[in-house]
């Protein structure tokens, strides 16, 4: 098949690779969803504003939601079609065949890995400018984060999801209170504090640096809403995942919506977009000083964490569906006595922790935001495929608009990616080196050993036999 190797592994193979089935309903998804995310209010997307100014940060945000509201409907017809851990990977792998799959499971993984090290250095930054513990070197919060925090994975899904959601729901909380408190410091002029590039095609006051900006701000604009598309990683884990999975995907992807515009608008307006432009923690600093402020600042890191905490749990998921399908390393995939996939947990991480060390989190940043837009441009190739080549296939949820919808989200991911270079060619370039090494190993080695009774494999399985009927 498409020149791989499959063969059946036994039944105690697949036993030492289990998840927990039925710990999560669509609320505790919806809940994930914006956990992944929020932590992308707090900070990050700020660094748009030195690429494009608030008009061209405000642009690509608006582009950048539409893509992903697009993403997210896509997505939620192929997680309803096709409910396994393997998330984006198994889409592709129906669509696109084993070598499509592997690309696009190590996209997300890159991703995944790389995005909780850019979110760690954030955490250094608000432990900092709290003055905890007397912490003045970050290194030593991105230590305790992830050995805490993947810790609490290895309890099991079941207690992380809850731990998940209280965080997320304070992460909203300190939203809430930091849109209050903005609105009182608000003043339209510090939209467009930045100077004027004279030089620039289209620059103005609202466009300083030109229509370049606008895509310059892209992959920071992404920041708003990367990592939604986890939600499906948890579909092995969910009750009814057909039911659910789509509900909740949409539902954390409304959320987003909100906090969105709410955060652009009022942070820069209540901190000035040159003053937030390199800010490690704007929405603080948006607030000067006061009680409003230290109180969004230790919520504030309530948000990364939780962001931080279900990335974690993402990649693992992620990385154990391509380890117990042959892809990757198969004991990455064995499951602890909580159904805890031990080695998918820790591994990622102690390359992330290494990752953080660099304390170069808009760096690190535009290089998850890589790995993201390749893999929906991959998975919006599939939504498309599949539904010219299987229009049959049972869809409980079928997206609005159709190929048309994720047609819009792929040419706009198409951008994304080249935006990528755009910021910082270095970044973008590794990562696809990195691209290019996982492929390399698929290539020379881990194709000749796929696993053909693995779920993910069997549902493509399924599809090659239906199609000799015909």
């Amino acid at each position: 098949m498409a020149g791989v190797e499959e063969h059946l592994e036994s039944a105690d193979y697949l036993q030492k690779r289990q998840l927990k089935s039925g710990s999560a309903g669509w609320l505790l998804l919806a809940g994930l969803g914006v956990s992944y995310v929020v932590s992308g209010d707090y900070s990050g997307w700020n660094f748009g504003l030195a690429q494009g100014g608030f008009g061209g940060l405000a642009i690509a945000a608006v582009i950048i939601a539409g893509m992903y509201l697009a993403l997210v409907l896509g997505m939620a017809e192929l997680s309803s079609a096709l409910p396994a851990a393997g998330g984006g990977y198994t889409f592709a792998r129906r669509a696109l065949g084993p070598w499509g799959g592997f690309a696009t499971g190590t996209a997300i993984l890159i991703e995944y890995s790389i995005a909780p090290a850019a979110i760690a250095t954030f955490i250094g930054a608000y432990v900092e400018s709290l003055g905890l513990f007397g912490i003045t070197n970050g290194w030593w919060v991105y230590l305790a984060a992830y050995a805490l925090f993947i810790g609490i994975h290895l309890s099991g899904v079941g207690e992380a999801l809850k731990v998940m959601f209280v965080i997320t729901a304070i992460a909203l909380l300190g939203l809430l209170v930091f849109a209050i408190a903005a609105v009182g410091h608000f003043d339209l002029s510090n939209l467009t504090n930045i100077a004027v590039d004279g030089g620039a095609a289209g620059a103005s006051a609202l466009l300083p640096h030109g229509y370049l900006g606008i895509w310059a701000a892209i992959p920071f604009a992404i920041w708003f809403f990367l990592a939604i598309e986890g939600v499906p990683l948890a579909a092995e884990e969910t009750a009814n995942p057909e039911r659910n999975v789509p509900r909740g995907i949409i539902a954390g992807m409304g959320v987003l919506l909100v906090t969105c515009a709410t955060v652009l608008i009022l942070t820069t307006g209540a901190g000035g977009a040159e003053e937030m432009s390199a800010s490690g923690n704007p929405l603080v600093e948006a607030l000067g000083q006061g009680t409003a402020a230290k109180l969004v600042n230790y919520i504030g890191l309530a948000g990364l964490i939780a962001s931080f905490f279900s990335i974690i749990y993402a990649y693992s998921r992620q990385l154990f569906a391509l380890s117990r399908a042959g892809y990757l390393p198969k004991a990455l995939s064995v499951t602890n006595a909580r159904k805890a996939p031990t080695l998918a947990l820790i591994i990622p991480g102690i390359i992330g922790f290494l990752l953080s060390l660099t304390g170069k989190g808009d760096l690190l940043l535009n290089m998850a935001v890589f790995g993201a837009a390749v893999s929906y441009v991959l998975m919006m190739t599939s939504h498309i495929v599949l539904r010219i080549r299987e229009p049959e296939m049972p869809r409980p949820y079928r997206t609005p608009g159709g190929a048309i919808t994720t047609g819009i989200a792929l040419v706009i991911a198409v951008f994304a990616v080249i935006a990528t270079f755009l910021v910082n060619p270095v970044a973008a370039g590794l990562c696809l080196a990195v691209f290019a090494v996982f492929m390399l190993y698929f290539a020379v080695y881990s194709r000749h050993r796929l696993v053909a009774n693995s779920p993910d494999e069997e549902f493509a399985v399924l599809a090659a036999a239906e199609d000799a009927l015909k």
